[in-house]
């Protein structure tokens, strides 16, 4: 933070006052990469978008999520861990979560989709994708939370 206020020439009471800790300034510094994400996934072309099957599009939505966690892990990390809990106060977390919720309610009916789609995007917490990466390298890590995907779907 003292580095951040020093380049934008504020002091750093003047960043907490703004974002309230590091998860908000993270957030902020997140948030045209997590729109444009959300904008391919309400209105892009399948199957990332509307139109394919919905275990299609789960796996699509995970592909790209890793694409935007893996580029910009440092800050999704710092957004997720400032404070306990702060990844599920996120309005983007809560974002992915229903839209995972809804596709793995079509895939699985019957199922507890809320549940499973905490369950699946724990998966890709910033914490857990770092260890991944860090300890079996980004393509291993990817084919294992793929994996899990289709284990899920089917």
């Amino acid at each position: 933070m003292d580095a951040i206020a020093a380049e934008a020439g504020v002091g750093k009471g003047t960043l907490f006052r703004r974002f309230g800790d590091k998860s908000g300034l993270a957030v902020a510094l997140l948030d045209e990469r997590e729109r444009l994400l959300q904008e391919r996934i309400l209105s892009g072309p399948p199957p990332l978008g509307p139109g394919a099957p919905a275990r299609d599009r789960l796996t699509a939505f995970v592909d790209a999520y890793l694409d935007y966690l893996f580029a910009h892990l440092d800050l999704v990390r710092m957004s997720e861990t400032a404070s306990p809990g702060a990844r599920y106060r996120i309005g983007a977390y809560r974002f992915w979560h229903r839209h995972a919720a809804i596709l793995l309610a079509a895939s699985r009916p019957g199922s507890d989709a809320d549940v499973l789609s905490h369950a699946l995007l724990a998966a890709t917490a910033a914490e857990v994708a770092g260890v991944l990466r860090e300890e079996y390298g980004e393509a291993r890590a990817r084919d294992a939370i793929t994996a899990l995907v289709g284990a899920l779907v089917g």
